[in-house]
């Protein structure tokens, strides 16, 4: 049974260790100006027409300022874990990588110093899961009160990937992949008692 689940969970865990890296460039977080951001820029921009403007870009400058508290709370970008997050993209690009290569090696049964269990995938995975949930709780910036990051469908979408990696390698087990042992054809040794001479 293990040796017919273990392609299986193989492959499993080498396409979702390949949709881990790719998450990595996706969108992450949304970016939103805080109230507070919105009034401070307000007040930055009225303090630069009023020293080094006309009235012309006092009125102006007046202008963008309203434009600026109706911005307050909307989504005004999105950055990638790549962008915002450099060394958790760094470990997440790692981890897949391990996963991704123990899975193929496993399915290719190769044996040697990058042999690596189903439990060994399933590790590199639930690290990954962890790391990724980390950020979802504990999300960069998180003492500027002028924006706002709410988490987007790129951390999911890594949060997902990292623990469809755990669930391969588990499915896989530690068992070898198709080592079914092919029967022998043509004559065997000869039975016991025959071929001997009388003694």
């Amino acid at each position: 049974m293990g040796e017919d689940r273990a392609p299986l969970g193989l492959m499993f865990a080498a396409l979702a260790a390949v949709v881990l890296a790719l998450s990595v460039f996706a969108p992450w977080y949304g970016v939103s100006i805080t109230a507070s951001g919105a009034a401070a820029a307000r007040q930055e921009l009225a303090t630069v027409a009023r020293q080094f403007g006309n009235a012309t870009f006092q009125m102006r400058a007046s202008g963008i300022g309203a434009q600026m508290s109706s911005l307050a709370g909307h989504q005004v970008a999105t950055v990638s874990a790549h962008q915002a997050l450099k060394h958790v993209s760094l470990i997440l690009l790692i981890l897949a990588g391990i996963a991704l290569l123990a899975s193929l090696l496993r399915l290719a049964n190769m044996r040697g110093l990058l042999f690596a269990t189903g439990g060994q995938i399933a590790l590199a995975g639930a690290l990954a899961f962890a790391v990724v949930f980390f950020r979802v709780l504990v999300r960069p910036g998180a003492g500027i009160d002028l924006i706002a990051l709410s988490p987007s469908w790129g951390i999911w979408l890594a949060l997902l990937s990292a623990a469809a990696v755990a669930a391969g390698g588990l499915i896989a087990g530690s068992d070898r992949v198709s080592t079914r042992v092919s029967p022998k054809h043509g004559p065997g040794p000869p039975p016991l008692g025959l071929g001997r001479s009388p003694g």
